[in-house]
């Protein structure tokens, strides 16, 4: 069976030809992979929120298991998140001050915007 003739590699500038599935030649591939595992995923999630996290998480959830954003528009909505106010990788804490319970949307309310709060 022939095969797809090869294009030119997705990196700008990049005069190789690839016929990889991710459109990049070798070279590229693997610095396009380093680019995605430092930002893209950005951390060790088991690294930052360790079992530590989940009981103190767990504690903040059961004191306060509504939604706090929704709680200021006067609606009732479990939350099923708990929020750090100030980011950890910004130097924020699991201190019960740093946190807020919050639901699905508006936690992704919160990162789309790309405010802390």
């Amino acid at each position: 069976m022939p095969r797809k003739p090869k294009r030119p590699c997705r990196f700008g500038g990049c005069p190789k030809l690839t016929d990889h599935k991710s459109g990049y030649c070798e070279e590229h591939r693997k610095e396009m992979q380093r680019h995605y595992e430092h930002f893209a995923q950005g951390y060790n999630h088991r690294e930052r929120y360790g079992g530590a996290w989940k009981k103190v998480r767990d504690k903040y959830i059961k004191t306060y298991p509504l939604c706090e954003k929704c709680l200021v528009k006067k609606k009732a909505t479990v939350a099923t998140l708990v929020h750090h106010k100030i980011p950890l990788a910004n130097g924020g804490t699991n201190d019960e001050g740093n946190l807020m319970s919050l639901c699905v949307s508006c936690h992704e309310r919160i990162h789309k915007r790309g405010k802390t709060f």
